[in-house]
Order: C-alpha cells, then sequence, then structure tokens
C-alpha cells in the first residue's frame, strides 16, 4: 500500500469531489502532494487531514502559464505525477451569451492542463517515467444537453492526453478517465431534472462513487500500469465499452 512512497504528485481540483478522495488515497500510499484549488478554507481543511508529512498547497485559478509556474513553485524537487481534476460544469445557452461560458470552461478545464504540463517538463522524473493523468468525462463521448462547452472542453482533454502520450513518450505515461455519473456536487443538477432517465443508461444500475473513479487514479499512477499509455478509461458503470 506505500507504492507511491517518496513521489511527488500535483493535484488539481483538489478539494472536489473526487480530488479529495485521490488525495487521501495517494497520501495513505506514501505520495506527497501538491494541493491545488481555489478555495482557501478548504484547502487548509484537506491538508490537516492528510497523513503524511511534506505536503504543500496552492490556491490558483491556473488560468495563465505564469498562474501554473507560480503554482508549482509551492513544493520543491522533482515531480512524478500531475492528476488533473479541475474543471467548472455550467450550463449555458447557445447564443452570444453563452461565449462567455464557452471560453472560461474550455479555459478551465483543458487549457489549464496544457499550460501545467508545460511547467513541469522541467521538472519530470528521469528515473522512471512520469505519470500525467487528465479527467474527461462520459460527455466528450455522447454530449452532454445543455452543457456543450463541457463536452468540447472534455473531448480536447482526450486529445490533449492523445496528443502527449506520443510526445512524452518514454519519459512519461499519459492517460486520462471517462468519469460517468458519479455522486459528487458537480452533477446534482443534472440529478435533480433527469437523473431517473440516466440511471436507466447504467447497465449497473446506480451512479458511481468517488472512491471508483480515484481507485482508477491509483491505478494509473502505480507500479502495474507500466504498459498503459495514451487511454481514456472508461469509469461510467458500463455506459460506453469503447
Amino acid at each position: 500500500m506505500r507504492e507511491l512512497e517518496g513521489r511527488t504528485i500535483v493535484l488539481t481540483g483538489a478539494c472536489g469531489g473526487i480530488g479529495a478522495v485521490v488525495a487521501r488515497m495517494a497520501a495513505e500510499r506514501g505520495a506527497r502532494l501538491l494541493l491545488i484549488d481555489l478555495d482557501a478554507a478548504r484547502l487548509d481543511g484537506l491538508l490537516a487531514s492528510l497523513p503524511g508529512a511534506g505536503h504543500a498547497k496552492a490556491v490558483s485559478s491556473l488560468d495563465t502559464p505564469g498562474a501554473c509556474a507560480e503554482a508549482l513553485r509551492a513544493i520543491e524537487g522533482p515531480l512524478y505525477g500531475l492528476v488533473h481534476m479541475a474543471g467548472i460544469y455550467v450550463p449555458h445557452d447557445l447564443g452570444p451569451a453563452g461565449r462567455e461560458v464557452y471560453d472560461r470552461t474550455l479555459a478551465a478545464n483543458t487549457t489549464n492542463g496544457f499550460d501545467l504540463v508545460g511547467a513541469m517538463l522541467d521538472r519530470l522524473t528521469t528515473d522512471e517515467p512520469a505519470r500525467l493523468v487528465f479527467a474527461s468525462s462520459q460527455a466528450f463521448r455522447r454530449g452532454s444537453i445543455g452543457h456543450v462547452a463541457y463536452s468540447v472542453a472534455k473531448g480536447g482533454i482526450a486529445g490533449l492526453v492523445r496528443a502527449l502520450s506520443r510526445n512524452l513518450a518514454p519519459g512519461a505515461l499519459v492517460n486520462g478517465l471517462a468519469p460517468g455519473l458519479i455522486d459528487t456536487p458537480m452533477p446534482a443538477h443534472v440529478l435533480a431534472s433527469r437523473g431517473a432517465d440516466m440511471l436507466r443508461d447504467i447497465p449497473l444500475g446506480r451512479i458511481g462513487r468517488p472512491e471508483e473513479v480515484a481507485g482508477v487514479v491509483m491505478f494509473l499512477l502505480g507500479p502495474l500500469s507500466t504498459y498503459v499509455n495514451g487511454q481514456i478509461i472508461n469509469v461510467d458503470g458500463g455506459v460506453h465499452n469503447a
């Protein structure tokens, strides 16, 4: 259970419903974490709750390359991994008023991931392949009603994973995961309006738990995934099988 001992991992969206579980699981496995989020109070609470020592935090929107570089200065030494969970899920219309949400959604889900990788390149571990894990979504596979921008952004994550997996190999393994309906605050408004219909689509007949997504992240960070690269792994109860 200490397979991440001594390894430093950057976690964005650390205070989210899945991010906080990823933080706990990684810390239990010995990782040293840089937690990045916008909520300073929740970051303090999460940091205080984690086992182990040497963890750090950065309050940042990661909205520019400079902001990404500044956030990384909160922790020293080589970086073994990135788990990019940060993102927003905001409904919008398709008229001109939706453009602001579109731009903001791509910036907060996809562009910041690109910028973070650029800021990390000179610090990635060289004694073993680094691990970069990005959160996409089943929205990129089928589209999300009322959330065009989110669907586009998560499709961009899939493209980013596939391109980086070629550009950074063999020095890094780059993968993503596409969660389906997970029991976190983010999809609450969708569950309230269309939850029954969505559940009928899930072969397992239930929504997922954050721990079930975080477990896949642990696999991708750990020693059993050394020949997994450029993949988007569905974590959706069987909604998609390709």
